[in-house]
């Protein structure tokens, strides 16, 4: 209370003043909305939840500020902004900060804690406006994420700084190219991370530059396509090298397995027209929800599905053929490769505890720890979400056949009607997945404290449609709200990653 009563006399006195607030312009107490969309949440900080949003130009009154939010009326309630998204014209602002992430795959957290899940990721040279610190952490705003990310890994600098180190083409400039510093990148629709993507262009490749929007550039990439790309994965010169701007007419997709469908429609229960086998390449014509309408050799239009086939030309099965030269070392998991499978993401909440824990959280943490472990073992892991996201069960099992991985682990956390029950389960679906399933339930029985229920066949897609060993563990019962507080602690989650590492190097000792 102290605190708001402080904010709410500076407003005061800077309207007597005629000064501004933090990036807020408090002449007759309004702030208008400079950013495409700001949520409104319940207190004055990115930890209360979201309770509403509004547009960019929206004029709000606000009644009184807590550091850098401001209190408005909201549906007959109390709703807070923040400030720094804010503006209005007649006044000078005060320049926000921007941080600058120096490295690739910087996590951003849901809170100040390496402990707490990761929201998404930034990668060297990526911007974000800073909108507060608590010690080490700053919390930021990243392409509509808040949440926060370690200094140790950034670099804080003037809004005003990154604008004049931008390069601005309004027009296609003669002399002005684009070359591609990355492996691939994706070409996108819109100038938007969630735009639609509509091809892909790879390192080394240079195009002419079309027009620039903030930090995305507008490219040729094919004779009759032109599409956005993300300007911190390339760089800009004056002259560009013509002969390395390979452009495909269409982009491909690359087929995983022998025997891959192609069909008449865009469904499973419609004729097939072909069979494709890895390595197969397949021009995109367009693309139908989950399925890539594509060119056959004799010109014929068909259909395959998208969990079927990679849209990474480099990304094959001939990884597999590169695994057979890796020796594999026993006491260690060096020359093996892993998926690990943290459940549900995104708008698949998964259970939720009795407690009110989410699944898709904790099977998140659970992933990034055992990844951690798997990893300094010498395995090279892959993980089908790192991130708070959706990911259909299909694509989760072509990321494993994609990488040919030695063993495909999903972890979940399980419930029931009767909250009595409790306990740890680890499924299969083949029986040459039962061997792994075994080992591993045997190394989570001697670590984690709880009721071991033992292996047992069960049909689950991301079992059944794997040609991978694979196993589905459910670690505990979080409908049980005893078993729920257990499941929710660090200690635990450091108890069953090492059980299931251990169980994943005995499984590999004794072959």
């Amino acid at each position: 209370m102290i605190r708001r009563r402080i904010g709410f006399l500076a407003i005061i006195f800077s309207i007597l003043l005629g000064t501004t607030l933090t990036g807020v312009y408090a002449k007759g107490n309004s702030a208008v909305i400079n950013t495409d969309s700001i949520n409104v949440r319940s207190g004055p900080g990115l930890s209360y939840p979201v309770i509403g949003s509004l547009k960019k130009g929206k004029e709000v009154e606000f009644l009184s500020t807590s550091d850098d939010w401001l209190e408005i009326e909201w549906n007959g309630q109390s709703g807070w902004i923040a400030s720094w998204l804010t503006s209005q014209d007649h006044s000078e602002t005060i320049t926000p900060k921007t941080i600058v992430s120096k490295v690739n795959s910087l996590n951003i957290r849901t809170s100040p804690s390496i402990g707490s899940s990761i929201l998404g990721k930034m990668n060297a040279g990526e911007e974000a406006t800073k909108t507060g610190q608590e010690g080490e952490w700053i919390s930021i705003t990243f392409r509509g994420i808040e949440g926060w990310v370690h200094n140790e890994y950034i670099t804080e600098i003037d809004t005003a700084q990154v604008e004049t180190t931008t390069p601005t083409v309004e027009k296609e400039s003669e002399g002005h190219y684009f070359t591609v510093t990355v492996d691939a990148l994706h070409v996108r629709k819109k100038a938007d991370q969630s735009s639609r993507k509509i091809g892909m262009v790879h390192k080394g490749e240079t195009y002419t530059v079309k027009e620039m929007d903030g930090n995305w550039v507008k490219i040729n990439f094919s004779k009759k396509k032109e599409g956005w790309v993300y300007s911190f994965h390339g760089t800009f010169t004056e002259e560009g090298n013509k002969q390395s701007a390979a452009q495909p007419e269409l982009d491909q997709v690359t087929v995983l397995t022998n025997g891959t469908n192609i069909r008449s429609q865009a469904t499973t229960s419609s004729e097939v027209v072909h069979r494709a086998n890895a390595g197969d390449k397949l021009p995109i014509i367009s693309t139908e929800g989950e399925w890539y309408k594509i060119a056959l050799p004799d010109g014929q239009e068909a259909f395959v599905a998208k969990w079927v086939v990679s849209d990474d030309s480099n990304a094959t099965m001939i990884n597999a053929e590169k695994k057979k030269n890796q020796a594999r070392e026993p006491g260690t998991l060096k020359g093996l490769t892993i998926a690990i499978d943290a459940g549900h993401g995104g708008n698949d909440r998964g259970t939720t505890g009795a407690r009110g824990t989410d699944e898709k959280i904790l099977t998140l943490l659970t992933a990034e720890l055992l990844e951690s472990k798997l990893k300094a073992a010498g395995a090279n892991v892959i993980m089908t979400r790192d991130t708070d996201t959706y990911v259909s069960l299909r694509k989760r099992v072509s990321i494993g056949h994609q990488h040919a991985v030695d063993a495909f682990v999903s972890l979940h956390y399980d419930a029931n009607p009767d909250s009595s029950i409790t306990g740890f389960t680890t499924y299969y679906t083949k029986s040459t997945q039962k061997g792994l399933a075994e080992s591993i339930n045997k190394g989570l029985a001697s670590t984690v404290p709880l009721r071991d229920r033992g292996v047992q066949p069960a049909n689950y897609l991301v079992l059944r449609e794997n040609m991978q060993e694979a196993i589905l563990i459910e670690l505990g019962f979080l409908s049980n709200p005893a078993e729920e507080r257990i499941l929710t602690t660090d200690v635990f989650r450091e108890q069953a990653t090492y059980g299931i590492y251990q169980g994943l190097l005995d499984y590999f000792d004794s072959k």
